[in-house]
Formats: C-alpha cells, structure tokens, sequence
C-alpha cells in the first residue's frame, strides 16, 4: 500500500498534496523508504557514512 500523506518541513503541517496549502512549500514523505534485504545500493551508503566520519 501506498502511502499518500506528506509533510510540509516548513510549516510542520500534513496534506495529501504536492504542495502545502497554508504555506506553498514543497511536501515530502514523512517516513523512511522500506528496508530491504536485497538493498542494491547499502554497499555505497555505507561507504560513504564510513568516508563523511573520516575513518577512510
């Protein structure tokens, strides 16, 4: 199932639209993506967090 409600991160406010009616800013979705065992790109992500904490 889809999730359809999004949050506006400007005025902290759920709609079901693109864009927030009380402020106009750009919604997004307020959960994270759905874990995955067959997660193709875990390999790189955690490349990367490893390389931002400078431990490479």
């Amino acid at each position: 199932m889809k999730t359809l409600l999004r949050k506006c991160p400007a005025c902290r406010g759920y709609t079901l639209m693109e864009r927030c009616p009380k402020c106009g800013g750009t919604t997004l979705m307020p959960m994270p993506a759905k874990y995955s065992p067959e997660d193709r790109y875990g390999e790189y992500r955690r490349r990367l967090k490893k390389e931002m904490s400078g431990e490479a």
